[in-house]
């Protein structure tokens, strides 16, 4: 299913095609070169002093279905519904120290944000889907996984090959086949001082 962007004047294809789909094809495993090319993608985003606050568990279904399913079994059932057909799944996290200093780095969220979309702009740009998620337990990934206090849990990312929309159904059906819609420039975004929507 293709859903470009409508946007006011053109953008990179890459860009406007990228969106969240849950239609995922679970006869289509993603390679660990794949995955792989992915995490360059996000290792090469920008940061603050260059510090890479963020750190991505990866599991793929392929190579280690039970610790995808421990995986799995953080996230919350109306996601649960549409996720069980994504090969792989990522978790990203967020020093909250700086690496050179240890002093509170107000940017790591912002910076692993910057991480996630290159990853969901290289799978876009692979043919593949990536769609991130703020509908998981946050605590029992902590505990499962041994994530450090010092790391902010951030979201789960399911990625893989988009499928038919005939493999789901119903409301998770519905979000596939809504229409894409954001707000207007102008409410985002200012000239020169605040409130004063761009033209």
């Amino acid at each position: 299913m293709h859903k470009p962007a409508i946007t006011q004047v053109a953008i990179d294809a890459t860009i406007a095609g990228r969106w969240s789909g849950r239609a995922y094809d679970a006869a289509k495993p993603v390679s660990p070169e794949q995955v792989v090319a992915l995490l360059e993608a996000a290792r090469w985003a920008p940061s603050c002093f260059g510090d890479q606050p963020w750190r991505f568990i990866v599991w793929n279904k392929s190579i280690n279905p039970e610790a995808w399913q421990m995986a799995y079994d953080c996230i919350v059932p109306g996601n649960q519904a549409w996720v069980i057909d994504a090969p792989v799944l990522m978790l990203s996290c967020a020093d909250t120290l700086f690496g050179h200093n240890q002093q509170p780095n107000r940017f790591a969220q912002y910076d692993t944000g910057a991480a996630a979309e290159n990853l969901c702009l290289q799978a876009s740009s692979m043919g593949l889907m990536a769609h991130q998620m703020g509908g998981f337990d946050v605590n029992q990934a902590r505990e499962k996984f041994n994530i450090p206090q010092q790391y902010s849990v951030m979201a789960m990312i399911s990625v893989g090959y988009p499928a038919d929309i005939s493999t789901i159904s119903g409301d998770v059906l519905a979000r596939e086949t809504a229409a894409r819609s954001r707000k207007p420039l102008s409410e985002l975004f200012f000239e020169a001082t605040w409130g004063q929507g761009i033209k």
